[in-house]
This record gives C-alpha cells, structure tokens and sequence, in this order.
C-alpha cells in the first residue's frame, strides 16, 4: 500500500548561502562534526543534552540541519515546528528515535552512522563476557569494601564456551568473529537469512539457541517487533547458570523477569548497556530495579562511546549533512532514494522530492522544456512513496519555473543549488 505523501512546498524556494545554513547539534555530539560545518561557513549551535518535545520545537526554530544522537525524539508535532529543516542526522547507529513516516511525508532526508560504533561496541561486549564470567565485577566492588577475597570459585575461562548471539547483524557478526579467536563456539539466530562467518552456526530458531549458549547476548534492532522479545519464557529456556547481554535496545528486554531470574541463580551474571527509560542529560539520575544486584554490569548506553567511535561518527555524518546540503546528494540516507551526486558549482542544480507517481518526471521537463531552461544532466531515483530528481542546467532557473515545479500536485519538497 502507497503512503500519501503530503505535498509542502508551496512558497517559491531560494537558495541558502553557507552563512545562512543554521545547524543545531546535540547531545554531546563529538567537536570534529561541529568543527566540520562550521569550517564550511555553517552557523551551529550546540547543546549538551538531549531536548524535550517542548524544549525542541522551541530550539528547532530557524533550523536547517539537526544533529541528534539516541535520546532526542523527533515528533510529528516537532517536524511541523521546523517548516526550515531539511535534513537530520543521527549520530549513532539507531533510527527509531525518529519518526521516519512523518519526516518523508515531509521531505525531509535522514542520515545516521550504521558502522563506525561497531568495534566499540564488540569490544565493550567481549569485555563485560570477560568480566562476568570471572566475576571481576563482584571481586572489585569488594576490594573497594576492603574485603580480600582471592577465591577461584565461579570464575570461568571464556575458551570453549558457547556464544549465542541474537541478532547477527553488522555487531553480531564483527563479534562472531573476535568471539571466535578467543576460543569461544559461536551460534546465531537472525531472522534474516545471515551469512555465517567462520565457523559460526546459523540455529533456526531463538529456543536452539537458548538450549546451547552458555552466553546469550543481544544485537537487535529497535524496530517494534523486538519490543519484549526477551522475557521470563526466553529466560526460563537458558542454560543453568548462563550470562546475559544487552548492548543493543532497552525495550528488548523485561528486566522484571532479569532480575527474578538473577535472584534465582538460574542466570549466573548479566551486563546491560541499554534501558527502557533512560536519563535525558549527563547527571540526571538513573533508575533501575537491577541496581544493587552482585555481578550485574551496568553502564549508562556506552557501547558506541569510544573516542574513535564518536570522532568517525562526528565526521561521517556531518559530512552527509554537508553533502545534501549543499549538492544534494543523499548516500547512505535512511528514508530518501539514494543518490550519489558530485559537487558542481558551475551549474544550477534543482532538487525536487516528489511522491513517486506516474508522469512526474515528464511534467518537470516539460515545464523546463516550454520555459527554454537546457537540461545538462539529470537523475532521479524512487524508495517506495518517494521519488528525488535533480536536474542539472547551465543557467540560472526563472522564478515562474520554480513556482510552477512547486505547485506540481506531486511536489514535496524543491531546493535550489547553486
């Protein structure tokens, strides 16, 4: 079924200077993306946290670009508080803090960062396995008590252990393979058809999977089929006494029955990244009925926080901002076709987002042919409702062309670049 998508434009677009693009980035995003825009004469303002849906339409006023990481919500109700924006950026690997219908419907494109956190993320997984399986988390918290308790008791060596990975995506599989290097037996369950790298075994079903893994860790998506994918039923069919991950979604996870089955013994340890609810701002204080728990790892959604991982994130996305932006390329976008478009300032390029209906393209050249405007390239690609096309033309466009492309029924959104 076709989404409507809603047709916006409907004021005759003009185009932006560098110094009168406004960038508003948050949540902490690394100084290299920041840096990045404004070297490019971009006006960028920051803040620290995440914003509330109240406290961001306010923000958002005036802005072209947004850059966010996994905390801030992007709303309807926001979007239509930002009638300037044409582009967001998130800079982590998740989307599903964006309301992706609303901001095509809309014509406005999406970028995120889908592999630069993937090694911090394993390796922060290959950590916590470590430390759970030797109990080094319990033994410091005992020393820093002054209790001296040199005991080999429940402590483990990871080698020849089972691996259970759920989800076996661009994390899942780098960590099937540094997994394997260190001795472990690797399995997956993927409900995409995965290839398996090394030695690694496909299991068919999640409950093959929970009968083998002495540890089971999490690397889904947060798309709204895994909301409560793991609960007390997916516990009760661990081995006795195995570990548990969650690096990936907060909502994956009913951390009522975790903390049951921790009590019980039945799972020996677990190490959490992620929470259902988690604090807005660096400081607020953090919640959690697995607090307290003996060896219970957690951390406030580090996975991806490395200073590598945020400085690569910081440059890839900024620079797919930049390159919409400015040329309109959209590369690697989220929601929009893609199209990968070389910088050209010798000519006048208009990109117009359009609801992917039949003749769209032939009513653009023939509004441009009737007007006398020369074609010098054009592309245009569709991703289910939508449809982009930029046209290349040596000469600047008449403001009547323009007007008319924006009155198209079809339009959605057209920018001018030059």
């Amino acid at each position: 079924m076709m989404m409507t998508v809603n047709a916006l434009a409907t004021q005759t677009p003009t185009t932006l200077d560098d110094a009168d693009v406004k960038v508003l980035l948050l949540e902490n995003i690394h100084a290299d993306g920041r840096d990045f825009l404004r070297g490019k004469g971009y006006d960028v303002q920051t803040n620290a946290g995440a914003l509330g849906e109240d406290e961001l339409i306010e923000a958002i006023q005036g802005v072209h670009l947004l850059g966010i990481r996994s905390t801030t919500y992007i709303t309807p109700r926001v979007l239509d508080a930002a009638p300037d924006l044409i582009a967001i950026g998130a800079f982590c690997i998740g989307t599903n803090q964006i309301d992706l219908e609303a901001t095509t419907q809309r014509g406005i494109a999406v970028f995120n960062a889908p592999y630069s956190n993937t090694r911090s993320v394993v390796e922060l997984a290959i950590a916590e396995i470590i430390s759970l399986a030797r109990r080094l988390h319990e033994k410091s918290t005992d020393m820093h008590r002054g209790v001296w308790n040199k005991s080999a008791a429940g402590s483990h060596e990871v080698r020849g252990r089972t691996l259970g990975i759920v989800g076996y995506g661009n994390i899942g599989s780098q960590l099937s393979v540094v997994a394997e290097a260190l001795g472990f037996k690797v399995i997956f369950f993927d409900i995409d058809d995965k290839l398996a790298l090394g030695n690694a075994k496909r299991c068919s079903t999640l409950e093959e999977l929970l009968a083998e893994a002495d540890v089971v860790t999490l690397h889904v998506d947060g798309r709204p089929g895994n909301a409560g994918l793991f609960g007390d039923e997916q516990m009760r069919l661990m081995k006795p006494r195995a570990l548990f991950l969650n690096l990936s979604r907060g909502i994956a996870v009913d951390t009522s029955a975790l903390r049951a089955h921790l009590e019980s013994g039945h799972i020996a340890g677990a190490a959490l990244d992620v929470f259902p609810v988690e604090p807005k701002r660096q400081g607020d204080p953090f919640e959690s009925e697995l607090r307290g728990i003996p060896n219970v790892i957690l951390t406030p959604h580090v996975g991806g926080s490395t200073e590598e991982a945020q400085q690569d994130i910081g440059r890839f996305v900024a620079s797919k901002l930049r390159s919409y932006a400015a040329f309109g390329s959209t590369s690697l976008s989220v929601n929009f076709p893609e199209m990968n478009l070389p910088a050209d300032d010798t000519r006048c390029r208009l990109a117009l987002v359009h609801e992917n209906a039949p003749g769209v393209l032939a009513r653009i050249n023939g509004l441009l042919g009737e007007h006398e405007v020369n074609i010098e390239a054009q592309s245009l690609s569709t991703r289910g409702p939508l449809g982009y096309v930029v046209t290349d033309v040596a000469d600047a466009v008449p403001s009547e062309v323009l007007t008319e492309l924006a009155d198209l029924p079809e339009t959605v959104r057209l920018r001018l670049l030059s």
